[in-house]
């Protein structure tokens, strides 16, 4: 093997004094910023004083355009500064100490600074951080996963326990659903459950937060309608399964279900199977059950046709005299049974490009455009709002998101109780908005309250039984400050504070955000990746979360990867391709969170075994260069 002739290589003292001098003027301004934040009150404690300089250096680098300058370094076999975050100080003047020797003519001061206390260190804090608010390490892996809970799991101790042995770390409970006693079940099956396997575990309650959503909708017309399945030549390949049960009872049907009907007790209990039901749906067309099954004092009928049924709808029974299978001629009426009460079917709104929707301030029932007998619109749709505070803060031309931004729309006139949006994006041939969906307004200035009455009666709670709070739609460093005031208020132990970053100002504001956050004991980040990527437009996202990811880093705060990670396996129980790469890139995180589904158990295994593969190539942003089999597979094909 050859040895390369170092005399070949040549080094520019004019080149090296140019970056050297480019170094000095970021590392001069990394001093100047800390300065100005000690002078402010903006540096937190002594336990988090270190990363929160940290992150007040990385800013002042960040604030220049380094890429040339990367190449630079890069040319010469010195740190590009790329994966440089946990501690950005040192690795500048460990540079600037480099290049002052590799430069006879380079002129740079010598720095020993209190930065060189070594690199381990400082890469050591995030790792001290993560441990005081996720908790231990799991065994084999670095990564920890968090799981939401269902209703379910109030109820389903075995279901808690299952997600605790297949690698769940943390339980998430979210205080918008279920209510205290449910919430008090799920904590007690968890504590059975790390009793039962040895397991430790966190948990981590969400606030509700301000959460502005649409208010109801005016229901449609009582009908109930079904219809069989036919092939594609129209064939009935599956008549409609149709439940019937005594008036008063809902316990869910033992089946597939395409209608469900109530009639007196006395009247069905005379139904037996191989009877007809003859009867005119709401159209006045003549239509029929066949009564198949007895379940208890329920019984199983199907039909072969489409049909649209009403309260009030009158069955006549036609009791067949030889009991033959196919025979559909009968005996006697024996009886009419009514059909009982009937859910009113949900209107949605159909919004299409081009139309209105009018906000109003209060809630009373929304209701769909009004057209004239030309499909002109006589009167736009309209629906409330949940928080009409929020009229005295936005603007005509701001934009509006409706329904996890499916819905878009621009704010043309805010009128005293109305806000009319002219609707922008929706598929070409409409989307359809029902109630309580997710309204965002990402180019307003909200002036919200940031802990709601609701909660403010959760945070008891919460005290007393979670090892994290998740503050949802915190804005600004104040809301942080009035929720640290709230918990300890509230005396005995402070949960960790994790800032979930779900709005555009959130996102905005971060660096402020953190350095409030690092005045209590523990802090994390929530990458909420759904309403933030509403609010900053999708095709923004992968770079918003990069951009959390590295300042976070800097702050040494560990950071919880959420929204839809592997969500057609938990609700599905088949894993796209695309949310499998997804899965893997949250090895970048220090925590990856799952949503509830019928297959959430099978959604953390999987999750467990891509984390543990991933941590062998990857570890934060840096690949770890493990060796490679193919590699060793390509040295012995060519050695043949």
């Amino acid at each position: 093997m050859s040895t390369p002739d170092l005399a070949r290589f040549s080094i520019d003292s004019t080149r090296l004094q140019a970056l050297t001098n480019e170094l000095l003027e970021i590392h001069g301004e990394m001093e100047e910023l800390e300065s100005e934040a000690l002078e402010n009150g903006r540096l937190p404690e002594q336990s988090h004083r270190q990363s929160a300089r940290n992150l007040i250096h990385y800013l002042a680098l960040r604030r220049h355009d380094i890429r040339r300058l990367q190449e630079d370094l890069t040319a010469l076999g010195l740190s590009s500064l790329g994966r440089s975050e946990a501690h950005i100080k040192l690795s500048i003047e460990t540079l600037l100490n480099l290049l002052r020797r590799l430069g006879d003519g380079v002129s740079a001061p010598s720095l020993q600074s209190e930065e060189e206390r070594g690199l381990l260190e400082w890469k050591g804090l995030l790792e001290k951080h993560t441990l005081k608010l996720l908790g231990d390490q799991p065994p084999h892996r670095s990564v920890r996963i968090m799981v939401t809970m269902p209703s379910e799991a109030a109820s389903n101790y075995g279901l808690v326990r299952d997600l605790l042995i297949e690698g769940m770390d943390c339980m998430r409970i979210n205080c918008a659903h279920d209510g205290i006693e449910a919430w008090e079940r799920m904590v007690w099956n968890l504590q059975k459950a790390t009793e039962a396997t040895g397991k430790t575990c966190r948990i981590l309650m969400d606030l509700p937060g301000p959460k502005l959503r649409t208010g109801p909708i005016k229901p449609g017309p009582s009908v109930l309608k079904w219809r069989p399945r036919r092939d594609e030549l129209g064939r009935v390949k599956t008549p409609a399964q149709i439940w019937l049960t005594p008036a008063g009872d809902e316990a869910p049907a033992p089946g597939q279900v395409d209608g469900r009907l109530q009639f007196a007790p006395e009247w069905l209990s005379a139904v037996e199977p191989g009877d007809v039901l003859r009867f005119f749906d709401s159209r006045g067309a003549s239509r029929r059950l066949m009564v198949t099954e007895s379940v208890g004092d329920c019984r199983w009928a199907e039909s072969r046709q489409t049909t649209y049924v009403t309260p009030g709808t009158v069955f006549h029974m036609d009791r067949r005299v030889e009991r033959q299978p196919n025979s559909l001629s009968g005996g006697p009426r024996i009886g009419e049974g009514i059909a009982g009460d009937i859910p009113a079917r949900i209107e949605p709104i159909v919004l299409k490009t081009g139309d209105h929707l009018i906000l109003t301030r209060d809630l009373t029932a929304g209701s769909p455009a009004v057209l004239d007998e030309a499909g002109g619109i006589l009167r736009p749709a309209r629906v409330g709002i949940t928080l009409p505070a929020v009229f005295s803060d936005v603007r005509p031309g701001e934009a509006v998101w409706l329904d996890d931004g499916r819905i878009g729309g621009k704010i043309l006139e805010v009128r005293p109780d109305e806000i009319d949006v002219e609707i922008t994006q929706a598929r070409p041939g409409g989307e359809r908005l029902l109630a309580d969906k997710g309204i965002n307004l990402p180019d307003s200035e909200l002036r919200l309250p940031a802990l709601t009455e609701t909660d403010s009666e959760c945070l008891e709670f919460i005290a007393a039984h979670a090892d994290l709070v998740g503050y949802s739609f915190v804005r600004k460093a104040s809301d942080v400050c009035e929720l640290q005031d709230r918990l300890e208020a509230l005396g005995g132990r402070m949960p960790g504070i994790v800032l979930k970053i779900e709005t555009r100002t959130a996102f905005e504001r971060l660096p402020e955000l953190l350095l409030a956050a690092m005045r209590s004991p523990c802090a994390g980040v929530m990458i909420a990746r759904g309403d933030l990527a509403v609010e900053c437009g999708y095709e923004r996202m992968a770079e918003i979360q990069e951009e959390i990811l590295w300042i976070c880093e800097a702050a040494h705060v560990p950071v919880i990867w959420a929204t839809q990670v592997l969500e057609n396996l938990a609700k599905g129980g088949m894993p796209s391709r695309a949310e499998i790469t997804d899965a893997a890139m949250g090895e970048r995180a220090e925590c990856v969170m799952l949503n509830k589904g019928p297959y959430i158990v099978e959604a953390v295994r999987a999750l467990d075994n891509i984390l543990r593969r991933m941590q062998e190539h990857q570890a934060k942003k840096k690949s770890t260069l493990r060796s490679l089999k193919v590699a060793d597979e390509f040295k012995a094909a060519a050695a043949e």
